[in-house]
């Protein structure tokens, strides 16, 4: 089967037809804090690329003065003076064209870099909400053991009085339930500790989303699954849908654009600079054509010696060029890291549930049994506790792993780029 493209994983999250989730990931796109301060990077990079722009073309200046002087007499003379400063720098050896280069290539970093956060957000919001309905449907699977076993120790407790079994296992009986609701405060903490993620993680106060996220009544938790899963085939190219891999192939342009730069910077530059005003004695007379002031200079600048400073600038330069290298091919390893993890990932944990599911199903007929025969007084009492425990246990690594593996779909989105398009204005929005 063919993968699915970027275009196909935008909007992954719609993929676990949950409302909720798509409601929450959209919000923190919008006002998590990260999200915010990757947005003023990226203006700011333009703003540093627009000013850059600006100095490829003349510069010109208005000025108006008025100057008053006095002499040994106490004659006070009044000087007017209105004028225009132009100046331009011919790019000749492309040193402010390099420039423009290096800082057009941040601003797309900052651009990706954009990105990214989005993606690893839009992941993060999604495996914590994972994590949540996982902690709730634990929580209400230990709550339902723990009222079976509750009611095998009244019966015990019964059985006892009738001196049909021994307080030894009554003390066992209430050993198992006590062990059973000691769990569930952990629950309740992580469960509530997920809330308050998911609240700041959306831009909100860490008890906002309380109601939201609750579960009414004995309601059964879904913890949410994509609809479709992606293929198992992945080629290296997806990879080109990575924010961070484009991010670092713009930080070796713009190393590479300021490398450039510095070896302009070994070539003579030349400046042309003009002035064009009037000057009077008079106000009256400012406008009259013999006042006119005209001046035109162009110099040039040649680098004799400096002490090996330009060229220790271009060494310099070129070291930044190695180690933005460096770290693209660093990413690309990592992100090839990524998705070979996110696919044995969710190979392994298919399987895992499907062993889990089994012994689920095993471990509660097994307890049915084991109760039944207890009442009937044809087993002993071990027996009853081994079966509950090993229900509880068993349900509970079943949603663990459903859990895991809905995250390990998240992980995979995220590994492939999260929907993100190279050529995006705003990525994932």
């Amino acid at each position: 089967a063919s993968p699915d493209s970027g275009v196909t994983l935008a909007q992954w999250w719609q993929r676990f037809d949950d409302s909720l989730l798509t409601q929450l990931i959209e919000q923190a796109l919008q006002a998590n804090a990260d999200v915010r301060s990757a947005r003023a990077a990226l203006h700011q990079a333009r703003a540093l690329r627009d000013a850059k722009a600006a100095g490829l073309r003349p510069h010109v200046n208005a000025a108006a003065s008025v100057q008053a002087s006095s002499s040994a007499s106490n004659e006070t003379v009044n000087t007017y003076q209105l004028g225009f400063d132009a100046s331009w720098e011919p790019d000749i050896f492309g040193a402010q064209r390099s420039a423009l280069n290096a800082t057009e290539a941040d601003a797309r970093a900052a651009q990706s870099s954009l990105g990214q956060v989005q993606v690893s957000l839009a992941a993060e919001v999604a495996v914590t909400y994972l994590e949540l309905r996982g902690l709730q449907a634990r929580l209400a699977i230990a709550q339902r053991n723990l009222a079976a076993q509750q009611e095998i120790l009244q019966i015990t407790r019964w059985r006892v009085q009738a001196g049909l079994a021994s307080s030894l296992d009554a003390e066992q009986a209430a050993s198992a339930s006590e062990q059973t609701a000691a769990q569930i405060p952990v629950l309740a903490t992580s469960l509530a500790q997920s809330r308050s993620s998911l609240a700041v993680l959306t831009g909100q106060a860490p008890t906002a989303l309380d109601s939201e996220l609750a579960v009414a009544g004995d309601a059964p938790v879904r913890v949410p699954a994509p609809q479709a899963a992606l293929a198992q085939s992945i080629p290296a190219q997806t990879l080109s849908q990575r924010p961070d891999v484009h991010a670092a192939e713009y930080r070796v342009q713009a190393a590479l654009a300021r490398l450039d730069q510095a070896q302009a910077a070994l070539y003579p530059s030349v400046q042309l600079s003009g002035s064009l005003g009037l000057r009077s004695l008079a106000l009256a007379t400012l406008t009259d054509g013999a006042s006119v002031l005209r001046s035109l200079l162009a110099s040039i600048s040649v680098p004799l010696f400096d002490g090996g400073a330009t060229r220790a600038q271009v060494q310099a330069q070129d070291a930044v060029l190695e180690q933005a290298r460096a770290a693209y091919a660093a990413v690309v390893l990592t992100a090839l890291k990524d998705v070979q993890d996110a696919l044995v990932a969710l190979q392994q944990d298919r399987e895992r549930l499907q062993h889990w599911q089994a012994a689920a199903a095993a471990a509660a007929n097994a307890e049915l049994l084991a109760r039944q025969r207890y009442t009937s007084g044809l087993i002993d009492f071990r027996v009853v506790l081994d079966t509950q425990r090993t229900l509880l246990s068993t349900q509970d690594a079943v949603q663990s792993t459903q859990v895991s593996l809905s995250a390990d779909h998240v992980r995979l989105y995220k590994a492939l780029g999260g929907g993100w398009t190279p050529d995006a204005e705003t990525p994932l929005e």
